[in-house]
């Protein structure tokens, strides 16, 4: 029912920046908490940032520092600025969003950094 859209994504050089968006169909304060994951190939996908609806933050330790994410109510959108990005960087970064144990996905976006 929730459906959650990515965007944003492409080709940067290290030490560039993307910004992400994820919107989402309905108030982004039904759910817990929204975040960005990301799946490199070959790898586990993992946290990058969440927000819960109280607004309380979390990173992972590789992107603390250099991301940042944020929420807009009015507009049902989450984003996540990505400064200084890295070659370890690259992937597929998902939006997530969870009302209690459910989590809903977007498709993904693909972020690649190389030179």
């Amino acid at each position: 029912q929730v459906q959650l859209m990515e965007s944003g994504g492409g080709l940067v050089q290290p030490g560039g920046s993307l910004r992400l968006s994820c919107a989402a169909s309905e108030n982004i304060f039904n759910f817990n908490a929204m975040g960005w994951y990301r799946q490199a190939p070959g790898k586990e996908r993992e946290l990058v940032a969440t927000i819960n609806v109280g607004g309380v933050i979390n990173y992972a330790d590789s992107v603390k520092g250099r991301f940042t994410i944020s929420r807009n109510s009015a507009e049902n959108t989450v984003a996540l600025q990505m400064n200084t990005l890295k070659p370890e960087d690259t992937a597929i970064y998902y939006c997530n969003a969870r009302i209690l144990r459910h989590d809903t996905w977007g498709p993904g976006t693909q972020v690649t950094v190389f030179s």
